[in-house]
């Protein structure tokens, strides 16, 4: 029998929230995870979350229309009205488990502004809102007694008969391969940020859940719309909140000029991530940076006021750029921080198309929220803060939708053919001479390939440079070793299966870039500077076919808001 019901794979925000709502449900639920679950990169998130909460001139339309503009008119309208309608009500049951909120002079809950809103409705803890929830979470996962893999590594999702079955998975500490079977899977696994060098991700962001569903046939979308955040340090690509420009930062040129001034001269610096990350490259490129970088400036913003909400980025740009931001400008430039794209799903987190109508690949069975999902609520460009509301909302649903179909499920076995194939392509890695080429020497030249190819500005000829050269690391994958043999915490070979999962990511994020003939959001061609409606108001999909990714198309679902010119 089924050793779950549920089997969350991945210990964020969104894989958090789903285990606890299928425990809530009545689901025998376990949660998976390849470090310990506050170790989980929704850590990393610092500004806030979003909701039209306070009711003062703002109101859930108002968040829908600025999600809808924000992602070029790209994003799903059914689930984006769906996100912002329970945003309110996530916000009071995350403050109702513990989380504290920051408050204003009143007492009520405070709110800041981020880019693209158009109103103060950012929810936030200082500049450490992430993992102030997440801890939050976890003592909500602790208080359930909901079983925790913690330090285990997904290699394979079972599929047997065209229906997801749990995975096969090694526990980090022994070496041990096992199969954990579930009647359902929550892929909750997080972003591939990491697939680009440098990025604000964790080293752990490589993509495992989205590579794990595009490697049993389910359908990746948008994988081509990769956000570069406006501020991060430079070499390093630490992120300096966005809630530091919510706080009233200037960005400066050379000239010490407010140049965004010109790029959008309503928001501002508040313009969305997108806009704001191409007007800093073109001041650089136009020669008004500095040393490759513009400046964010605080100091108006006065030391206490800096110390009291920025406390966690004033000590960031100290400790790694040098810079007291009470004191003088920091330097910064766009870097890779998020990708809108990810696994195919419908707005109740299936990976499979439940009309029956076959418009896209899934697996049944098998279910995706957060950053490793594509529901579509972030289309072309995610605003800031709606990242959090994301997971919790879709980390919620995800629970339970999987939880009702768990319960229609019958009981079953799985074969242990699944588990005898990892370990004889384990064997066959270990047994591989060794060689001078290394799994960090085809890591960072993926990464420097992304970076350089498909960051904030795009081409024909460099997006095919760059699938060229990711196919070529494909094949040198193909026979890199591992030099370490051991069992105990042997992360030579984690890492040499992380690099296999961000590769397939690679390739599919190539795919869907050379084949948007168009710019929108976070994909701006150079070659194609125009936003195209007539043809390419639509999503990009990628399936793995024989001989590599296969592209389509999906019509992106309107409700009532037609696309218009995208002014801030």
């Amino acid at each position: 029998m089924a050793d779950h019901d549920i089997l969350v794979v991945g210990a964020g925000l969104a894989g958090m929230r789903a285990a606890i709502a299928a425990y809530r449900a009545g689901a025998n639920v376990a949660m998976l995870s390849k470090v310990h679950p506050v170790r989980s990169h929704s850590n990393a998130a610092q500004g806030g979350i979003n909701a039209a909460l306070r009711g003062e001139n703002d109101s859930t339309e108002s968040h829908i229309y600025d999600t809808v503009k924000g992602s070029d008119y790209l994003g799903d309208q059914d689930a984006i009205e769906l996100m912002c309608n329970d945003a309110p009500r996530e916000i009071i049951d995350l403050e109702h488990m513990g989380v504290i909120f920051n408050r204003d002079e009143n007492g009520r809950l405070g709110t800041r502004a981020f880019g693209g809103a158009s109103y103060a409705r950012t929810f936030f803890v200082a500049d450490i809102t992430g993992q102030a929830i997440l801890h939050v979470m976890y003592e909500q996962i602790m208080k359930s007694g909901v079983r925790s893999y913690e330090e285990w590594f997904v290699t394979d999702l079972i599929v047997e008969d065209g229906v997801c079955k749990g995975v096969v998975a090694m526990e980090m500490l022994t070496g041990r391969l096992r199969t954990i079977t579930a009647k359902a899977v929550i892929l909750a696994a997080g972003g591939v940020g990491r697939a680009f060098e440098p990025s604000t991700n964790a080293l752990i962001c490589t993509g495992d859940g989205m590579a794990l569903a595009y490697r049993v046939g389910a359908t990746l979308m948008d994988m081509e719309m990769v956000q570069y955040h406006p501020t991060t340090l430079k070499g390093n690509g630490v992120l300096l909140s966005e809630a530091a420009r919510g706080e009233g930062a200037y960005l400066l040129n050379s000239k010490g000029e407010r140049f965004m001034e010109k790029y959008a001269p309503k928001m501002k610096e508040l313009a969305s991530r997108d806009v704001v990350s191409r007007s800093e490259t073109t001041e650089i490129e136009e020669g008004r940076g500095v040393d490759g970088c513009v400046l964010l400036d605080l100091r108006h913003l006065g030391k206490e006021n800096i110390l009291r909400k920025l406390r966690y980025i004033h000590e960031a740009a100290l400790e790694f750029a040098g810079v007291d931001m009470t004191e003088a400008p920091v330097p910064i430039r766009p870097g890779q921080h998020y990708i809108m794209g990810g696994i195919k799903t419908d707005v109740d987190t299936r990976t499979w198309d439940e009309s029956g109508q076959n418009r896209w690949r899934g697996v049944k069975g098998l279910f995706a929220a957060g950053e490793t999902a594509c529901v579509s609520v972030h289309g072309g460009n995610r605003l800031g803060a709606n990242s959090l509301l994301e997971t919790v909302v879709f980390g919620k649903r995800a629970g339970e939708v999987a939880t009702a179909y768990a319960k229609s499920q019958p009981d079953f076995h799985v074969s242990d053919a699944h588990l005898k194939d990892r370990e004889h392509a384990i064997k066959a890695v270990f047994d591989r001479p060794a060689k001078k080429d290394s799994v960090a020497n085809v890591r960072l030249e993926m990464g420097k390939t992304m970076d350089e190819h498909l960051a904030v500005y795009r081409t024909e000829q460099g997006m095919q440079t760059a699938a060229k050269k990711v196919k070529e690391l494909k094949d040198r994958y193909k026979t890199l070793p591992v030099g370490h043999k051991g069992k105990v915490y042997n992360t030579d070979l984690i890492f040499h299966m992380e690099l296999g999962f961000m590769l397939d990511c690679a390739e599919a994020i190539c795919s869907g870039g050379l084949l948007r003939k168009e710019s929108r959001g976070a994909h701006a061609r150079r070659d194609m500077p125009n936003r195209d409606d007539a043809n390419w108001l639509k999503h990009t999909t990628t399936i793995m076919g024989p001989d590599g990714p296969v592209a389509g198309t999906l019509p992106v679902t309107i409700t009532k808001w037609q696309p218009q010119a995208r002014v801030y």
